[in-house]
């Protein structure tokens, strides 16, 4: 069958080639198409769509492949290239032009038109992305999450909308149907650091502390130089108090934030989990200095010294006095803290410093 005018004029425009001939009747959608091929004006698609609707008045027009087909692109014309809605069209013309498409994509001799069928689901797509961008910035996600599975529906090749759904599911609080897209998003080699990290964040968000920790390390694996990621790994095992697997990451990660205290605290206390005294009391005093607010550093270095003054006994004279010397200022930090106290207690025991040691336990009686 003979390509139709329609097909020739608007190929370059539209990505598309109409394999149906054309009648006497359709004259005025192509003429008005390629007028709008010429001059860029949206009139044109206009007057195309009124001569469009023109032709289908009876129940006869309404089922006729050939003159809902030429409706169907003037709509998704419409929709690919008035995304301003310039045209007026009302609030439901995305809704109306895919109740078209779906009306028709099941006809048996739809394969004809193949190539207008494909056309018409990009632009809608488009549209439907292009929707939920609007929802979105309106803080409907509900709608938007709506819009992005019907961009979905009709663009299933394009990776980008899972992540415009994932997103809307998480701004809902719908984390399992988040983390469902996220899954694919982080399933390929060229995956973004975005999706690593928001895919990570909620699963923990979740509780699925493994799968959480998966995903960290595949970033790491793509790449392995990125701090962030670096730094999500080891919060997840800090978290988890498996201070073995924290280890190995803790020479590169006081590295990339030799100046923060929080990170050098973390360290310190994994190394004074396992037992390593020295490099555990140095990053101890690193991060006092770098934050001489924080109380757990002091607190922890106190504790530090009172452990150490039991296995060191060679040192335990200087090792009782640097405990009582740092739990003194931690209670001066935080006056109520019962374990503080308590600690102190037990080192003026060990010193039989009975003053000392009345003067803590009051305090004690007056907190319980």
């Amino acid at each position: 069958m003979q390509k139709s005018k329609l097909g020739l004029l608007i190929a370059g425009l539209f990505i598309t080639s109409f394999a149906f001939g054309q009648s006497e009747a359709l004259k005025s959608v192509v003429n008005n198409l390629a007028f709008y091929k010429q001059k860029a004006d949206v009139a044109f698609l206009a007057r195309a769509k009124k001569s469009a609707d023109s032709l289908v008045v009876t129940k006869k027009d309404s089922n006729d492949i050939e003159k809902n087909i030429y409706r169907l692109i003037v709509y998704s014309s419409i929709l690919q290239v008035d995304s301003t809605n310039t045209l007026n069209q009302p609030e439901g013309f995305t809704d109306q032009t895919a109740a078209l498409y779906e009306k028709f994509a099941g006809k048996n001799k739809i394969f004809k038109y193949q190539a207008e069928m494909d056309y018409s689901r990009r632009c809608l797509s488009n549209a439907y992305v292009r929707k939920g961008f609007a929802l979105t910035r309106n803080n409907d996600f509900k709608g938007a999450a709506t819009a992005f599975q019907n961009a979905k529906k009709y663009g299933p090749g394009q990776k980008n909308i899972n992540a415009y759904i994932a997103y809307a599911n998480n701004k809902q609080g719908n984390l399992q149907d988040a983390a469902k897209y996220y899954d694919n998003l982080v399933s390929t080699d060229s995956t973004k650091l975005e999706y690593l990290e928001t895919a990570s964040s909620i699963y923990k968000s979740i509780g699925d502390t493994a799968k959480a920790l998966q995903i960290v390390k595949k970033g790491r694996r793509l790449l392995p130089t990125n701090k962030q990621l670096l730094q999500d790994e080891a919060n997840i095992y800090n978290n988890k108090r498996d201070y073995k697997a924290l280890e190995p990451l803790l020479p590169q990660l006081i590295d990339n934030n030799a100046n923060n205290a929080d990170i050098t605290f973390v360290a310190a206390n994994c190394y004074d989990n396992l037992n390593q005294f020295d490099k555990a009391e140095s990053l101890y005093l690193r991060a006092i200095e770098l934050n001489g607010n924080a109380y757990d550093p002091v607190l922890n270095l106190g504790l530090l010294y009172f452990k150490q003054s039991a296995v060191k006994k060679d040192e335990g004279e200087r090792n009782i006095t640097n405990a009582i010397l740092w739990l003194e200022k931690a209670n001066e930090m935080a006056p109520r803290d019962k374990k503080c106290l308590e600690l102190l207690a037990l080192a003026y025991t060990k010193t039989g410093n009975q003053s000392q040691l009345e003067r803590v336990n009051n305090r004690l009686e007056q907190i319980n």
